[in-house]
């Protein structure tokens, strides 16, 4: 039996406060989309005309890859975390949407807190993401944390000063198994970040067909997370050239869209002319994807909202 995110938050006084409109992408298990439900979901918020920041926090640091910026090692990010120091960020990688890069040297924040001698390694962690993103948080209209699936200390120092975790899952039981680690490491923190709440579960890399499927795997979410979190409706599909697509080109599925219908008609004017067409393109239509990750940002979107009136009454 799943264990319940619906337990009693401890009475302790919290050490870290939760930052308004932060939301952190999780789940335990790699490779469930998470990555690149939350650099869609970012791209379209900025598209909308929204500030968004979105902070790579794992060390594989595979946001490069979704948003098309060049890979960084996260030694600047180790560093501002540290020394409390302003964080290097990316400007503009799209309009409105702005970038503190991770990469492989965070590794290095897992053993230094477990090297501490504080019975709160995670609870450091935590402090120190809040004062790094806490100046910066009236720039902008939304931050994004993308986590890793492993590193507890990461994760639950996200958690510490998030508003919100989204966690976008495959239909497997590998994958609703992540669910489950990622909703005990939502319960340790509640003591620390009681304002802390679960936006919602995102079913990714679902089969078109897989109806019976996608019916059993909500069943089974709905009866771990009782009432405390919607499965959202907007299911992303497994389109796997297109995936592919996005993140050979760094494209988002909205840009993707529009590159390969551009492709599609320099490959018809090359036909025409005798000559080979060279689009390098496997898919020949993303709009179902855009799409849906559009629908998806809504509601979202429409959840943070709920989760603010619930706050304010």
């Amino acid at each position: 039996m799943a264990r319940s995110l619906q337990a009693p938050a401890s009475q302790k006084t919290p050490q870290t406060r939760a930052i308004d409109r932060v939301v952190s992408f999780a789940n335990g298990k790699g490779g469930v989309g998470k990555t690149t439900t939350a650099a869609n979901v970012g791209g379209y918020v900025a598209l909308a005309g929204s500030r968004v920041l979105m902070v790579d926090l794992d060390p594989q640091g595979d946001l490069a890859r979704d948003l098309g910026y060049e890979r960084q090692t996260g030694r600047e990010l180790f560093h501002a975390l540290i020394a409390g120091t302003a964080p290097l960020i990316l400007r503009d990688v799209r309009e409105n949407l702005d970038v503190i890069p991770g990469g492989q040297d965070l590794e290095d924040i897992q053993g230094l807190m477990v090297s501490r001698s504080s019975r709160s390694d995670a609870g450091d962690f935590g402090d120190m993401l809040y004062a790094l993103l806490a100046p910066l948080a009236d720039d902008y209209d939304l931050i994004l944390i993308d986590t890793p699936p492993g590193e507890r200390i990461l994760v639950e120092g996200a958690f510490a000063i998030s508003s919100a975790v989204v966690i976008p899952t495959k239909s497997d039981d590998a994958s609703i198994d992540g669910v489950e680690r990622i909703a005990r490491r939502f319960l340790a923190v509640r003591d620390r970040n009681p304002s802390l709440q679960l936006a919602g579960i995102v079913l990714f890399g679902v089969g078109p067909r897989s109806l019976r499927l996608e019916r059993s795997v909500r069943e089974t979410l709905a009866e771990m997370l009782g009432t405390v979190a919607p499965v959202f409706e907007t299911r992303i599909r497994n389109l796997e050239s297109a995936s592919a697509d996005a993140r050979r080109k760094g494209l988002l599925f909205h840009e993707l869209e529009g590159a390969v219908t551009d492709a599609q008609k320099s490959r018809l004017k090359a036909l025409r002319a005798g000559e080979k067409p060279t689009d390098g393109f496997f898919s020949r239509n993303a709009g179902g994807l855009a799409e849906e990750f559009e629908q998806l940002t809504g509601e979202i979107l429409s959840r943070l909202n709920e989760i603010e009136s619930e706050d304010r009454a």
